[in-house]
């Protein structure tokens, strides 16, 4: 499980560890806090292609899914 911070997931950047469309290195381009602090919107990019796609913050914790850096 990667330990990870919802204050500190902007611009964090992440490794695919199984890569769809040879998308392999991400970055977090945004993220949205609610009025209590809860991340109610994360945005992934595609460093390679510039995709961005929505994703639920907490799959970054799998260690099975992704990495923490670029490796």
């Amino acid at each position: 499980m990667n330990r990870l911070h919802p204050k500190k997931l902007l611009n964090s950047k992440w490794t695919a560890v199984q890569p769809e469309k040879r998308e392999k290195h991400f970055r977090v381009s945004e993220v949205e806090f609610d009025d209590d602090g809860n991340v109610v919107h994360c945005l992934l990019e595609a460093v390679l292609t510039g995709r961005e796609r929505a994703i639920d913050w907490r799959e970054l914790k799998d260690a099975s899914r992704w990495r923490p850096g670029w490796s």
